[in-house]
Order: C-alpha cells, then sequence, then structure tokens
C-alpha cells in the first residue's frame, strides 16, 4: 500500500522544472538575443587624466540586434508573455 501517488509528482516534477526553469531560461535567452554586441576596445584605448586615473578614451558603441536575433527574442518573450497571462487566466478562473 503506497501513500504516494508517483504519477501526480512526476507531473508536479515536470511542471516545475518547465515552469520553475524554463520560462526563465526562456526570458534570459530572449533578453540575451536583444542585447547588442559590443566591440572589444583596442589596447591603447585607455588613456591617462590630469589626476592619474585611467580613461576610456574611445566610445563605445553598441550595435544593433540584427533581425534573426530580434525575431528571435520577440518569439522567446512572446511565449514567456503567453505563460504568464495563461497562468493568471488559470488562477483566476478557479484554478481546477
Amino acid at each position: 500500500m503506497s501513500f504516494i501517488d508517483w504519477g501526480a509528482l512526476m507531473q508536479v516534477l515536470v511542471a516545475g522544472l518547465i515552469l520553475g526553469a524554463g520560462a526563465p531560461a526562456l526570458f534570459a535567452l530572449g533578453l540575451r538575443l536583444l542585447a547588442g554586441t559590443a566591440p572589444v576596445a583596442p589596447e591603447g584605448a585607455a588613456a591617462a587624466s590630469s589626476d592619474g586615473e585611467a580613461t576610456a578614451s574611445a566610445t563605445v558603441t553598441i550595435a544593433r540586434p540584427t533581425p534573426v536575433r530580434l525575431v528571435g527574442a520577440i518569439a522567446c518573450l512572446g511565449v514567456v508573455v503567453g505563460a504568464v497571462a495563461f497562468g493568471l487566466v488559470f488562477v483566476v478562473s478557479g484554478g481546477h
């Protein structure tokens, strides 16, 4: 005689892994895809100021994401927003 419903336990475990780790990972991937790439500063880019501290003399520009990265980011963030909206609707409707 078992007091543990192993099937229900596995369903909760899988749902927890997907929503607890998968949704934040998708969100992070979406943000990473949105971020542009920063060029590496050259070796001699830092110049000494009058008080002896090094200051950056070159302006770092961050490129916009490519269209493919933008579409991927929108897809990832859309899935996360959809999961949050579905969760809210599910809880508000009674959650059964």
